[in-house]
């Protein structure tokens, strides 16, 4: 029989590429690992592992029982905090994955709700831009993802969140952000993009920055892009030095104190769809169910 912690091993080993590393991991001893992947290759009747002298990789049948890996793991804990919800325990485990301005605004409400009135559930975070955080759901090492997606542009079919449960949250709109004493900032009025286009540029993460390209091209030209950082308090601090201007999401504005810049209005009206994602097995978890809620009580503060 194969058992969820060999699994757990297998795929730590899996992700780091050897038994010392899985080890730190875990936090257990190398002998340890060994042991356990010993076990399982008997569990499982066949090698699951190749060990070279210089690198270790799996075998086929290694590589189809990690792909298996983090689906019977998800069903497992979904399994395990809803017979310990029913049992009356009311703990639980909630692992959270966001993107910064999320992390900065939405998540904190939540967890101060949920921890005060569930006490015994542990909530943690990580902070991950999609679709890396999308992934990690996927994969198993996270309960609920905060994500986004631009409202404007198809969604590639390797982004699609068609086997997820998907709670929307809020509609995130964007704005220009220009240097005091801009003339766009003293004129007070909405700028088309397109009266951008000999400026200088400061671009946020990869996807953003790729959607700010293509919301350009749209409109005749390509931006100058100087610098690039998904660290939203350092694009205020280069759009106040007067390195250039840039576009922001206004829930990324409400976590920055905005000093030195100006905001305003871009059109055409660009907006991104803010989202809580989790697997269906999950979304039955008591504890994932309540931070959902939690998370949509913030979105409407």
């Amino acid at each position: 029989m194969i058992e969820a912690r060999h699994l757990r091993v297998l795929r730590a080993v899996a992700r780091t590429g050897s038994f010392s590393a899985a080890a730190r991991e875990l936090g257990c001893t190398q002998p340890a690992v060994s042991q356990q992947m010993k076990a399982l290759e008997h569990s499982a009747g066949t090698p699951l592992l190749i060990r070279g002298p210089r690198e270790m990789r799996m075998t086929e049948a290694g590589e189809a029982l990690v792909r298996h890996a983090a689906g019977i793991l998800a069903g497992l804990t979904a399994a395990e905090e809803e017979v310990a919800a029913i049992a009356g325990l009311r703990a639980g485990r909630v692992r959270l994955a966001s993107f910064p301005s999320g992390s900065s605004t939405l998540v904190p409400s939540a967890v101060a709700a949920m921890r005060s009135q569930y006490p015994g559930t542990k909530v943690s975070l990580e902070e991950a831009e999609p679709p890396r955080s999308v992934e990690m759901l996927r994969a198993g090492d996270c309960d609920i993802t905060l994500a986004f997606r631009y409202v404007d542009l198809p969604t590639p079919a390797e982004e699609s969140w068609a086997d997820l449960v998907v709670r929307p949250l809020l509609t995130d709109r964007l704005v220009g952000v220009v240097p005091d004493g801009h003339p766009f900032a003293l004129d007070g009025r909405p700028v088309d993009i397109g009266e951008l286009a000999e400026e200088q540029w400061i671009a946020g993460c990869p996807r953003c920055r790729r959607h700010l390209v293509e919301v350009c091209e749209r409109a005749g030209f390509t931006p100058r892009i100087d610098f690039a950082t998904d660290d939203y308090p350092a694009v205020v601090g280069l759009v106040a030095a007067g390195l250039g201007v840039a576009v922001l999401p206004e829930l990324a504005l409400e976590s920055v104190r905005p000093k030195g810049v100006a905001v305003v209005e871009v059109r055409p009206a660009v907006q991104r769809e803010v989202v809580a994602l989790t697997l269906p097995d999950l979304a039955n978890v008591p504890a994932v169910d309540m931070m959902l809620g939690r998370l949509a009580l913030a979105a409407t503060r």
